[in-house]
Parts: C-alpha cells; structure tokens; sequence
C-alpha cells in the first residue's frame, strides 16, 4: 500500500488492486490491509471498491516520513555526502520504575533506531537518533555526546563498532538484496520496483547503518545499495509518473 500513496493528495484503488493480484495477492488481503490502515489512522478512504481512493492523514504521513529517515541516511552515505565528525551519541532511558512498560518501550524503539545498548538503560549511536523518536521518548531520555567512547576495554571506533554493531550479520541481511538484482527483471515493471523495495526493506530493517568510517573496506552492504539505486532509477525514468514510491529518495 503504501508504494502507491504518495505523500500529498489522493490515489485510485485500482492500480493497487492490478499490481497487487500481479504478485499473487487477492483483492481480499488488500481489502484487510486498507481497513487495518484506516482503523490505525495511517489513511482515509473514500469510495469503495477499485474506484476508491486514499488518502495519508498526517499521523500516516508522519510515520512514512521517519520511516524515510533510514534510507535517506543510506543514501546521503553511499554519495560520500554524510561523513562521520567522530561525535558519539548517548542516550539514557529515565523512567521511573512504576512506568515500567514506557522504559520497555523505549529501549526497543531505541534498539530498533539503531542504538547499541553500553549498559544498563545506556545506548550509544554514532547518530543523533532524535529525530527517529516521538516527543514521548524523548522526555525520557538524558542525552549527552562525547569525542571518546571506551566500552569494556575497548576505545578504537572501528573495533568499538565492531563490538557493539558486528558487521558480519548486517553483510549477511544483504543477501536478499543481492539475489533479486541477480534475478531477471519481472516482465512488468511495477512488479519489479515492488521486488526491489521489498529486497531493500528486508535489508535494511536491522542496519543501523553506520558511517563507512566505521565499517571495513570495501563495505558490500553499500556497493549493493548503489547497485539498487541505478536499477530503481532505471525503473523509475520508464514508469514517469506512474513509478512507485514517487519522492521517497527525493532529499
């Protein structure tokens, strides 16, 4: 679904029931998946049917435009355009105890961002993760930046990445990545943007997306990435307006 719903004004259900029965979807799943949106507040829905449209209202809005976050960082990195200032970011979970599932919460969104947790209720990022957290997380949070970070005996930023981030079960998430460029393209193309974003998705959910500095030389995870712009590029300039996803790698 949200392939299709572009971030300002309104998108036909039609096209999103085609290409979703092009991947061996039934309009029912889409059917479920559009309620589900709409009970969440993601989007709203006029007309039923595949003459229907929809609609992000801002909280859905909101929640794609920290989703972008991730693949901007991404892109902005593999361009050589975002080097690290050797700047760590910590951050302190401070909730009182009979809050309980609000500490809970916030160190898996933590975790989720990106962040490494050095110790109890203490994380670390080389990012400001402040912008992929809700105004709620962060009154509960005590945040702090140093030049020098020492984690169990170990000061070396790439070994101290290493540690807190191990490199090789991020090279490895890349892996369904590297399989769909390595496979034909789908005869249609829209179905084949649906295959890459997907790939890139699944890849990315668990990179905390490091600055190179921090990782070894040559990085696969970013050859890949750049792999993945030219043939989404490529799909793109073809499908003009009709291309999925209009604008989310737009800076």
């Amino acid at each position: 679904m949200e392939a299709f719903l572009p971030l300002r004004g309104d998108v036909v259900l039609a096209p999103v029931y085609d290409t979703a029965n092009a991947v061996g979807l039934g309009d029912q799943p889409v059917r479920l998946t559009i309620r589900r949106l709409v009970a969440a507040g993601d989007v709203e829905q006029h007309g039923r049917g595949r003459a229907g449209t929809l609609r992000l209202t801002p909280t859905g809005r909101a929640r794609i435009e920290r989703d972008r976050l991730a693949l901007r960082l991404a892109q902005a990195q593999d361009a050589g355009l975002a080097p690290w200032d050797g700047t760590w970011h910590l951050l302190a979970v401070s909730v009182e105890e009979s809050a309980r599932a609000v500490r809970d919460a916030l160190r898996r969104d933590l975790t989720a961002a990106g962040a490494a947790a050095v110790s109890t209720g203490l994380y670390v990022s080389p990012h400001d993760l402040s912008a992929m957290l809700g105004a709620t997380d962060r009154r509960h949070l005590v945040l702090a930046t140093a030049d020098h970070l020492q984690v169990r005996g170990t000061g070396d930023p790439l070994a101290l990445a290493e540690q807190l981030w191990p490199a090789a079960p991020v090279d490895q998430a890349y892996d369904a990545l590297a399989a769909v460029l390595a496979r034909p393209p789908a005869p249609d193309p829209l179905v084949q943007q649906l295959r890459l974003a997907d790939a890139l998705e699944r890849s990315l959910r668990d990179d905390p997306l490091l600055p190179h500095e921090l990782r070894p030389r040559p990085w696969r995870p970013a050859h890949l990435r750049r792999r993945w712009y030219a043939a989404w590029t490529s799909l793109a300039e073809r499908l003009g307006d009709g291309a999925l996803y209009r604008g989310w790698l737009d800076a």
